[in-house]
């Protein structure tokens, strides 16, 4: 007698999935070959010649500086440089009326300081306007900054508090409003100093002089330094970026052209370059940079002051360094797309200027850098994973990033032990960047949002503090600032973190290249940053 074969029964839904899950492998495999594989060999073509732009960018930034550091004048020689001081005869008349307009909105944590640095500037009060632009919407804050300013009112500062009916414009409207008052047609030069910076008292006295002596200057920028640099791992990696911004980019635009992109800040402008320019527009979120591009395409020139410093604080949580970000980002992106013919046609500047600013300013550093960080080695690298049959050269995975992340790293050397996470926290950036910039581009969405961004008031600076309670104090402001869990969850850079973690165990499991390590690690700087924690890492 045969004996049969035993039954095996297969429950039918886990039959249904498995037809489901071939049927998905047999499409996969039918369009590998003539559509995946092409387009993804596109993608790498693309994103290496992305990466080269920038690799050559970096470097070129990199011979500069060196040569700039080892035999470049210093500004004082380079330019028309006498100090200002009082005249027995004359008085303070030697010393022109410089107006100080400081923007402020809801700032109940730093109001006291930026207006307190204002009024201690070394230079003759009779000489000096302050104006505070205060669109605040909160009637508390409000009476509070305009207390303030009476209190110094009444020491003897020519202090004016000034609000509007709407926000209108947001800080450029401010700006515009503030340079229609009468009084100001007396004022040659105006220094801007957002809410949370604090100039030392010399700076006027440093600043003006080159303005005074060069009557082709337009502005002259101050550096940033950091009050809360040390306060959480999010502001050390914050001081990183933007330290190669100031002793780079900054550096190389002045020295060699003249031209960099106003910060917005802590910089003092001749009013004239102002008026000419057009004076303030709102039609982006960065118009601090519309300004500086339109001065520089009626031939004014800019310059940059290294050494010369103001204090401010870095946004200590992930919420506000988001939106910070993407104003930062979707702003020039939508500026480029706004002036790029502008700038092209222009006949004031020399062509080697508007290359620089189109190709270099715009194209490679607010474009191209946001983008092929993402595209490339978020996107392109790991998919090509999954798919074997796309090559990516040593060169443009491992050695370009490996260069140009060392000569980002010279900005900040004390944080040398920290690049390596740098690294990793920049790429998950790249994502909320990317967005931005195609955002801007395309002007649509969030073109025009407008967030400020938010403050703690720096406490970890406070001198009458000893280290343990300002410790104690931080920590309070951050429980404050923490929102509930499920509003800390940012999805996008969660799904980015399962799909890397993905590629990784394929990559360990059938690749040949040993990238899991890096996507391994990649996806937890993605998960921790999509939990939102990354703030709260001292």
């Amino acid at each position: 007698m045969v004996e049969s074969e035993p039954k095996v029964f297969i429950p039918e839904s886990f039959q249904v999935n498995y037809d489901i899950v071939t049927q998905m492998k047999m499409i996969w495999d039918v369009m590998k070959a003539p559509l995946i594989v092409p387009f993804l060999n596109a993608c790498v073509y693309i994103s290496l010649a992305m990466a080269l732009m920038l690799f050559m960018e970096r470097v070129y930034m990199g011979i500069v500086i060196v040569l700039i550091k080892l035999f470049w004048k210093k500004p004082e020689q380079r330019y028309n440089y006498e100090p200002l001081r009082e005249d027995e005869e004359l008085g303070n008349s030697n010393f022109p009326v410089v107006l100080i307009q400081i923007p402020m909105f809801n700032e109940k944590e730093v109001y006291k300081v930026s207006i307190g640095a204002a009024c201690g500037l070394s230079w003759p009060s009779d000489r000096l306007v302050i104006q505070v632009l205060d669109d605040s919407t909160d009637p508390v804050v409000k009476q509070l900054v305009e207390m303030e300013c009476q209190r110094w009112a009444s020491k003897g500062l020519n202090i004016t508090y000034q609000i509007r009916e709407s926000r209108g414009g947001y800080k450029a409207g401010a700006l515009k409003e503030g340079l229609k008052r009468n009084y100001v047609k007396h004022c040659e030069y105006v220094a801007i100093f957002d809410a949370d910076f604090r100039p030392e008292p010399d700076f006027l006295r440093r600043a003006i002089p080159f303005l005074v002596g060069n009557p082709e200057l337009a502005l002259v920028q101050a550096r940033w330094r950091f009050v809360n640099s040390n306060e959480c791992l999010l502001t050390r990696m914050q001081e990183m970026s933007l330290d190669y911004h100031f002793t780079v980019e900054q550096e190389v635009g002045s020295a060699t052209h003249a031209f960099f992109g106003f910060n917005g800040t802590a910089g003092v402008w001749r009013i004239a370059a102002i008026d000419e320019a057009g004076g303030w527009k709102d039609r982006t979120t960065v118009e601090d940079m519309d300004l500086a591009v339109r001065a520089s395409l009626r031939g004014w020139k800019f310059l940059y002051l290294g050494d010369l410093e103001a204090k401010s604080e870095l946004p200590s949580t992930l919420r506000a360094f988001r939106f910070q970000q993407h104003r930062w980002s979707c702003g020039p992106a939508n500026l480029f797309r706004k002036m790029a013919m502008d700038i092209i046609r222009n006949k004031k500047v020399k062509f080697w200027k508007k290359v620089y600013v189109i190709y270099s300013f715009f194209l490679v550093r607010k474009i191209v850098a946001h983008m092929v960080t993402f595209f490339f080695y978020c996107l392109v690298i790991p998919l090509t994973i999954l798919v074997p049959e796309v090559y990516v050269p040593i060169w443009g995975a491992v050695y370009i990033p490996s260069v140009i992340t060392i000569l980002n790293s010279v900005g900040t050397p004390r944080s040398i032990h920290l690049l390596f996470y740098w690294i990793l926290f920049e790429n998950v950036m790249s994502l909320h960047r990317t967005k931005a910039t195609l955002i801007g581009l395309l002007e649509y969405g969030r073109a025009n949002e407008w967030v400020v961004t938010e403050k703690l008031g720096d406490s970890v600076n406070n001198k009458t503090k000893s280290g343990d309670a300002a410790k104690k104090t931080n920590a309070k402001v951050q429980k404050k600032t923490r929102s509930k869990f499920v509003e800390r969850l940012n999805f996008l850079e969660l799904g980015f973190a399962a799909f890397l973690f993905f590629c990784g165990c394929y990559d360990f499991q059938h690749g040949k290249h040993n990238y899991f390590i890096y996507l391994f690690l990649q996806s937890l700087s993605f998960s921790i940053v999509g939990f939102g924690y990354v703030g709260t890492i001292v």
